[in-house]
């Protein structure tokens, strides 16, 4: 990717994930920003993330904020756990004077709202696996059970786009398994993929259990850093580009979120 002149684009909000799971955080800014341009790349020519290493996630994050900074980005959300671990140092270090919002699991929020002290994650293998994470967990749930449960496959099934196909059900069954061993009452999705298939999730874990995302409050940072022009007019211009499959995009926007006229463009590998 190559950096290109930001003259010829409006100041917007740059926001990328490894797929199409961060739909879902752009889904919440442009509830909570109606009127300010959004660009959303998703990198899916390379995902998923949650198995990559750190050298190749920061190469990558940092290949892709120059690219959306190109493209009129004046404030980046990356919206992905695994290149927020493992990455957004590296992004802040290179742009300082960028506003930078990351993702991580709602550890904090979970541990405020559990009733009986037992917490799960969901998340990816690089999640769970991160000092990020660890650090989360000995921050705010310290004195709490914490059931980190790994998910690997699950992001390439979403992406897939058919959210209700019996594999995919398998698959949250699985992984929601431990977590009903362990009677946690509160999981926190610590992917913005999960978002897409929560309904899943409440049926493999029971009514009972209290489901933690974070698209609202990543929403609500970002416009709280947004030093832009917000202009009053709701419908602000909104731009989908992906390193994969722009069919398999638009199809997913269209059915997921029912964007149907928004324009999907092919981004530079």
């Amino acid at each position: 990717m190559t950096d290109e002149s930001r003259t010829e684009f409006p100041p917007s909000i740059g926001v990328f994930d490894s797929g199409l799971g961060g739909l879902s955080v752009l889904r919440a800014l442009r509830e909570q920003l109606p009127g300010v341009p959004l660009l959303y790349l998703a990198d899916s020519a390379h995902a998923p993330y949650g198995e990559r290493s750190t050298e190749f996630l920061t190469e990558r994050s940092l290949a892709i904020g120059q690219y959306l900074m190109g493209q009129g980005a004046r404030l980046l959300v990356v919206a992905c756990n695994t290149a927020t671990t493992q990455a957004v140092a590296a992004l802040r270090a290179r742009w300082p004077e960028l506003p930078i919002v990351g993702v991580e699991p709602g550890v904090k929020p979970a541990a405020a709202a559990t009733r009986n002290g037992r917490i799960g994650v969901l998340a990816t293998t690089a999640t769970v696996r991160s000092e990020r994470f660890k650090h989360l967990v000995s921050s705010y749930a310290a004195g709490l059970q914490v059931v980190a449960q790994a998910c690997p496959g699950l992001v390439e099934r979403i992406e897939q786009g058919d959210l209700n196909s019996p594999a995919l059900r398998e698959l949250v069954q699985g992984y929601c398994q431990p977590l009903r061993r362990a009677e946690v009452d509160t999981v926190v999705l610590g992917c913005t993929h999960y978002p897409f298939i929560r309904p899943l999730f409440e049926q493999a874990l029971g009514s009972q259990v209290l489901i933690v995302d974070t698209e609202a409050a990543i929403a609500r940072q970002a416009a709280r850093r947004w030093s832009g022009p917000a202009p009053e007019t709701p419908g602000g211009p909104l731009r989908l580009c992906t390193t994969g499959s722009v069919e398999l995009m638009a199809r997913f926007a269209a059915t997921c979120l029912g964007w149907h006229d928004v324009p999907v463009t092919l981004a530079p590998p």
